[in-house]
């Protein structure tokens, strides 16, 4: 933490704000109607994305997974794009046809989102084969679920990226839930980062509702990877606010009582780090923390009007952008 200055500390702070209220208004507008497809909002996990992407460069790539938003807008990606995306309309990153699972930026090193689990492990493993054949010191970083630590992509990418040293870093986001199942009940090992063990990589456990603490982990295997020593497996213990998705007939097998407990400020990862900016490091007047707040809340106004006024796509436009091998 000692590296980050109070200004960027603010800035990560903003961040997490954002992702708040982003899918608070997303799950808003399924709900309503406006937005279609499916939303898996990304409450509750924010530290994850922000303290990972606060150790990235454009030039360095992520990929993501069905609850994609959170690491999208900690990568830098435009939010009046992204809640295009989201209504189905043409201004949005995938002209409106790809809806919540499938944003992308390569500006910005957004490789985009993958709603299969598992499916983008193997496209990041091939961006960090990539990054060490241009030899220019570009890091790849894949998110992904508890769940998808038990597919074959997982194992086949991190044995290949092992043996060859590529600059990747796999950051499991343990939201404790698989859907409906817990993953105590469908991970063997009693952390995912154990099976790092097995291909010889470090395995590093980190508390991912602390978002100095996955900040410290990023950084670390980054500079791993940068120095071509290669990857490294960061397992982040965190917890979704909501359900697997915003249906609303979704079940929720959760326990009431533990939601709740994960809910707490103590664990919350935005009033932690407030509390700490607050009361620890007085870096943040509550007037500060209003203004930040309003700043975000009007953001977030301005990327649903940018949404509502942008055109649906045509039916002329169907097939473009359609590749056929």
């Amino acid at each position: 933490m000692s590296q980050l200055t109070p200004d960027r500390q603010r800035q990560m702070l903003r961040q997490m704000l954002t992702i708040r209220r982003f899918e608070e208004r997303a799950s808003e507008g399924f709900r309503a109607g406006e937005i279609y497809g499916v939303v898996h909002a990304y409450s509750g996990e924010e530290a994850v994305a922000v303290g990972v992407c606060a150790t990235l460069t454009d030039r360095d790539k992520i990929i993501s997974n069905h609850r994609g938003h959170g690491h999208c807008i900690a990568k830098g990606a435009d939010l009046d794009r992204m809640m295009a995306e989201l209504f189905g309309r043409a201004d949005g990153y995938c002209k409106g046809k790809g809806g919540s699972m499938h944003i992308a930026d390569f500006k910005i090193g957004m490789l985009g989102a993958n709603g299969i689990v598992a499916g983008g492990i193997s496209i990041i493993t091939g961006a960090g084969l990539a990054a060490q054949m241009d030899g220019e010191g570009a890091v790849a970083v894949g998110f992904f679920g508890d769940g998808a630590s038990n597919a074959g992509p997982f194992h086949e990418s991190i044995n290949i990226a092992a043996g060859w040293k590529l600059p990747v870093v796999y950051v499991c986001e343990n939201n404790q839930w698989a859907v409906n199942v817990p993953a105590a009940e469908s991970v063997p090992t009693p952390n995912v980062a154990d099976r790092a063990a097995g291909y010889g990589i470090p395995g590093v456990i980190v508390d991912g509702n602390d978002v100095f603490a996955v900040y410290e982990a990023a950084a670390a295997a980054v500079a791993r990877a940068r120095a071509g020593e290669g990857p490294t497996l960061i397992e982040a213990k965190t917890y979704r606010h909501r359900p697997h998705t915003e249906r609303i007939d979704q079940p929720d097998a959760r326990p009431k009582e533990e939601v709740a407990r994960w809910l707490e400020p103590d664990r919350d990862p935005i009033p932690r780090l407030i509390a700490r900016l607050q009361a620890q490091q007085g870096q943040l007047s509550d007037q500060e923390l209003a203004e930040m707040e309003a700043a975000v809340q009007a953001d977030i106004a301005r990327a649903v009007a940018f949404a509502k006024a942008s055109p649906f796509p045509t039916l002329a436009s169907a097939l473009d952008d359609v590749f056929a091998a």
